[in-house]
């Protein structure tokens, strides 16, 4: 059930992208161009986003399990750190340099072409060293 239900939500959330442009790399780097020739479409499309996941946090905040079962896993962290600032920031370069953003560039590989291949590659290449450098690092650190 928690697979299907996966894949609903995701083929949804695809769609939504593809609806809205997400996956059409000049219209986010539109959007980001604030001094240039900017495009404010995408800024309905988050408004949107905000609105539904407003109305979803509230209804889920009082759960202790989600509709397929599953056990509800709030973030709890609340600390604004250097890593979060750097992974941010590298975010926020890498959508305004591609105009891709992961789900977006997942769901543009559909189209075949090579820009949302590369994209992905290098995605996962990031993925691979975060996940190395987070390996050497709990190695460092001391047992308590």
């Amino acid at each position: 059930m928690h697979i299907i239900s996966a894949l609903i939500a995701g083929i949804i959330f695809g769609i939504g992208l593809i609806l809205s442009g997400m996956t059409n790399p000049a219209k986010v780097i539109g959007f980001l161009d604030l001094t240039g020739r900017w495009d404010p479409s995408l800024a309905f499309v988050m408004g949107g986003a905000i609105l539904v996941g407003l109305f979803a946090s509230r209804w889920a905040a009082g759960r202790r399990q989600s509709l397929t079962g599953e056990v509800m896993r709030v973030p709890t962290a609340t600390q604004i750190d250097r890593r979060l600032v750097l992974g941010g920031l590298s975010f926020g370069i890498g959508w305004g340099l591609a105009g891709y953003c992961p789900g977006p560039a997942l769901t543009s590989l559909l189209s075949g072409g090579s820009k949302p291949l590369v994209f992905v590659a290098a995605m996962i290449a990031g993925m691979i060293v975060f996940e190395v450098l987070e390996h050497l690092q709990s190695r460092r650190k001391p047992i308590a």
